[in-house]
């Protein structure tokens, strides 16, 4: 019973809240309408925050996963027996580049 009658004062507070709201916005007061759209421009932001936190949530599960996957990579990497035999690598030389021809065109 003291939930609901919790449920019922903050449904009233929200009402209260509401008309307050519709009432500065149809008075003509001089601040009035410039402090509706302040409001409202909040409003739109927090909501665009919210909307980039659950990005942000996303984003965190992904690198988690991937940080999974890496240390399990490594550990796998580092128990797996390693070669005793030697490979030999090589680099192929640079080549040095051509010196361009000289043309024998009409320089005279």
């Amino acid at each position: 019973m003291s939930e609901q009658r919790g449920q019922d004062i903050i449904s009233r507070l929200a009402e209260r809240g509401e008309d307050v709201i519709g009432r500065i916005g149809d008075l003509n007061l001089p601040g009035g309408q410039k402090l509706m759209e302040t409001a409202n421009q909040l409003k739109e932001r927090a909501d665009e925050l919210q909307r980039r936190l659950r990005g942000l949530d996303a984003l965190e599960r992904r690198v988690d996963a991937l940080e999974r996957k890496v240390d399990e990579l490594s550990k796998a990497r580092s128990s797996a027996p390693r070669k005793t035999g030697t490979t030999r690598r090589t680099t192929a030389a640079k080549a040095k580049p051509k010196p361009k021809p000289k043309s024998s065109g009409g320089d005279a």
